[in-house]
């Protein structure tokens, strides 16, 4: 799972958590968090590979599925994020990406569509389901908490096939468009 906003005061380690919790109640997956606040990457691209930037490419590698924690900056994705998937390239092929939305008095989906986009060019398969939280100044309103529930369960069934079937396509034939 990858923590898409670096910004001060950002709700993304909260909903971050909150997905982790929930991926975590299953036992077909392992959830390793990355929080891209965490890494220190240039200002400018291309520049020269940084141990922050081999870091975060090599996770992204070794992941059979991701799903993005992201909110919705002026109807898009931070510009942190769109850094990040950048400078892991390859490393996104033949993966599935699910994602995590949120925003106040909006869902993120308008950051969904445009991430549909960019990890469609880096030939990843995005699935269909969604967790879209509204964040209602503050956090989920109670009620929605079991429709997140179920929207996380159907994004991680889909993740899950998703992940074991591209894995096995990619051993029995690597991907190399």
């Amino acid at each position: 799972m990858i923590i898409g906003s670096t910004r001060e005061g950002r709700m993304g380690g909260r909903v971050g958590r909150w997905f982790v919790e929930r991926a975590g109640e299953r036992e077909d997956m392992a959830v390793t968090a990355v929080d891209l606040a965490d890494f220190d990457f240039p200002g400018s691209y291309p520049a020269a590979a940084t141990a922050a930037m081999r870091l975060f490419a090599r996770r992204v590698d070794e992941a059979e599925a991701f799903v993005v924690v992201t909110p919705e900056y002026n109807h898009s994705f931070p510009a942190s994020l769109k850094q990040a998937i950048d400078y892991a390239y390859d490393e996104w092929r033949a993966k599935p990406v699910g994602f995590v939305s949120y925003g106040c008095r909006s869902t993120g989906m308008h950051a969904v569509d445009q991430l549909r986009t960019v990890f469609t060019a880096l030939h990843a398969v995005t699935v269909s389901g969604v967790v879209a939280l509204d964040l209602l100044c503050g956090g989920p309103a109670p009620a929605a908490e079991d429709q997140l529930r179920r929207d996380a369960t159907v994004m991680l069934d889909q993740l899950g096939w998703w992940g074991l079937t591209l894995r096995d396509g990619r051993a029995a034939r690597p991907y190399t468009c």
